[in-house]
C-alpha cells in the first residue's frame, strides 16, 4: 500500500546526468529499488532542501547519488533507510574521485585524473561530509 510520502525511483538515463527536482510522481533515478518508506522519502526531500541535487552514474546504476559543490555521495536505499554507500568523493571528469594522499599532497583521483585537494576544497569536503552525516542520521536517530 502506498502512502502519500512514498517516492518512486525510476528513469533511463546514462552517465552522470543530473536530474531536476522531484516530479509529482517522485524523484527520478537510474535504479528501481521499489517503494520507499516515509523516512526514506523524507530523507531524500531533506537532501534536496539542503542544496543537494540528484545525479546518476551509469557504472553505479544501483546507487542513486547526490551532489553539492561537485562533491558526490552514492546512497544505499535498501533496508528501509538511506545510508551513504562508500565515501564522499569529488566529481573528476565523468567519475567520482576519491581523496588520496600522494607524494605531492592530497588529491581527489579517478582513473588517472586528479584534482589537487586545496585547503578550501578540503574544508568544503569536511562540511559536505558533516552535512550528509547529519541529514542521513537525523531522522532515524542512529549515531552518525
Amino acid at each position: 500500500m502506498k502512502t502519500k510520502n512514498e517516492v518512486k525511483l525510476s528513469t533511463n538515463v546514462k552517465g552522470g546526468v543530473e536530474r531536476n527536482s522531484p516530479t509529482p510522481s517522485g524523484i527520478m533515478f537510474d535504479v528501481q529499488p521499489g517503494e520507499l518508506n516515509s523516512i526514506q522519502a523524507r530523507t531524500l526531500e531533506l537532501l534536496l532542501h539542503a542544496g543537494f541535487k540528484f545525479v546518476t552514474f551509469e557504472r553505479y546504476a544501483r546507487y542513486p547519488a547526490v551532489e553539492r559543490e561537485e562533491f558526490v555521495a552514492l546512497l544505499d536505499v535498501s533496508g528501509g533507510s538511506v545510508k551513504l554507500f562508500g565515501q564522499v568523493g569529488y566529481r573528476v571528469g565523468d567519475g567520482i574521485g576519491m581523496l588520496v594522499e600522494k607524494e605531492q599532497g592530497k588529491a581527489f583521483v579517478w582513473k588517472g585524473q586528479s584534482v589537487t585537494a586545496t585547503s578550501e576544497l578540503l574544508a568544503a569536503y569536511e562540511r559536505i561530509k558533516l552535512d550528509l552525516r547529519g541529514l542521513l542520521h537525523g531522522l532515524t536517530g542512529e549515531a552518525p
